[in-house]
């Protein structure tokens, strides 16, 4: 930790949740920066976001106060332990009687729990409000610090012989910095000029439905238990998660299912009842009644980024940071977890910098220590979400079991401090 203002200047283009998090790393860092929002107003779309035992940590490690504004939005089930009951949600998983039938799995039946997944830690975790954490995260950033309607369309190398990036705006003005870190999001314009076209997301083959059930109705579909408490319904080619979002008072409702291509340009759609009732149309009275319950139905796209053989550039100096850097389907929960883990360890080695020249080298260490855990992510939570869906161990519930318990682990527990100690040491060998 620093208590003298660094002599270089940092742009971050994206006000969502990596962004300002990132925004008050640096600030506890001592690094100048100005956050670049391309909407008029800060927000986040979608509801519920989880965030696993790692994320948390990270949080903490970056400043206490991130934590405080979790808590006070955070909804958690019963057991805090449990990240979800999984259940068999499919009837065509099971025989005439409504039996799954599945050796030591015998006389379960569709809809009844198969096993829980639990958390590999007792590290605080949970689901919260998308917007509501967003305006916890705001209350930290200086005021002064952001720039509201600037959409990024170019960053170039400046002419006057400084080495400092030039961002380009659509509105026409430029701004000028030391360097930029892009937390634009899934549809990265940093991304794409530093990577190229080619390096775009792609489409992952899933696409899911989304939702709210009011607490108090979802209770009496299904009961209090159920309702207030994440479950996930297996199936084929498809799956649903239910869990409480907003302290309790709402139901969250993510059903996947799988589709070749997607060629609609916009990635979120409206649905009707119908379209969703006709995707699930072989499963069981638990997942009908949920779907018949929701509210507002969405359609989102699930896209994926490609592997970036790099995080960054040096001419003109970008970064690429939480989804711009690696996109990730929603499968393992992880993905906003990594984004926080991002930010701990560019936070604190931008704190180590002490002049501009330090900063390519930042950017080397950051893509060497981050790279390889956040791609694992990316390829891992695709093979989760063809887990769930009876398509990388077949239907065989054992097998689903025993893959599903021994693959979260390494998200989970990883020990943040260590990376970070990895990452100075190399940062600070000559």
């Amino acid at each position: 930790m620093t208590t003298t203002t660094k002599p270089f200047n940092i742009a971050i283009v994206g006000g969502g949740i990596s962004g300002l998090t990132l925004a008050i790393g640096l600030h506890k860092q001592n690094v100048p920066f100005t956050v670049y929002e391309s909407a008029h107003k800060f927000g986040e779309i979608g509801a519920g976001v989880g965030f696993g035992p790692n994320s948390v940590r990270a949080m903490g490690l970056i400043s206490p106060e991130i934590v405080e504004g979790y808590k006070r939005c955070v909804t958690k089930g019963w057991d805090e332990s449990n990240w979800f009951t999984v259940r068999v949600g499919d009837e065509r998983k099971a025989g005439p009687d409504g039996v799954v039938k599945q050796r030591e799995k015998e006389g379960l039946r569709v809809g009844d729990p198969v096993f829980e997944i639990h958390y590999t830690n007792d590290g605080l975790a949970g689901g919260v409000h998308r917007a509501h954490f967003l305006d916890e995260l705001l209350k930290l950033v200086p005021e002064g610090t952001s720039k509201l309607g600037k959409r990024l369309v170019n960053i170039t190398s400046a002419t006057d012989g400084s080495q400092d990036v030039v961002l380009h705006f659509a509105d026409g003005t430029t701004a000028q910095h030391s360097a930029v870190v892009g937390c634009d999001g899934i549809k990265s314009k940093s991304r794409e000029i530093l990577l190229g076209e080619e390096y775009k997301a792609v489409f992952s083959g899933k696409y899911a439905y989304r939702g709210l059930i009011p607490m108090d109705k979802a209770i009496e579909t299904l009961g209090e238990e159920i309702a207030q408490n994440s479950q996930m319904y297996m199936g084929y080619h498809g799956h649903l998660l239910t869990f409480p979002i907003e302290k309790g008072k709402t139901m969250n409702v993510v059903a996947f299912s799988s589709c070749d291509t997607w060629t609609d340009p916009q990635w979120v759609v409206k649905t009707s009842k119908e379209k969703m009732l006709d995707d699930f149309s072989a499963w069981g009275p638990m997942v009908k009644a949920i779907i018949e319950a929701m509210e507002k139905r969405d359609i989102w796209a699930l896209f994926n980024d490609p592997p970036a053989p790099i995080y960054y550039g040096s001419s003109p100096r970008i970064c690429l940071l939480g989804d711009a850097a690696h996109a990730t389907t929603p499968h393992q929960g992880a993905g906003a977890g990594m984004c926080i883990e991002d930010c701990f360890i560019l936070s604190s080695l931008l704190g180590e910098a002490k002049n501009v020249e330090d900063l390519d080298k930042v950017f080397q260490v950051y893509d060497e220590v981050r790279r390889p855990r956040t791609q694992k992510l990316v390829k891992t939570s695709k093979e989760a979400g063809m887990l769930y869906e009876f398509e990388l161990e077949g239907d065989d519930l054992e097998a689903i079991e025993r893959n599903f318990k021994s693959r979260m682990s390494w998200i989970w527990d990883a020990d943040l401090q260590q990376d970070l100690e990895k990452a100075l040491s190399i940062f600070r060998a000559e």
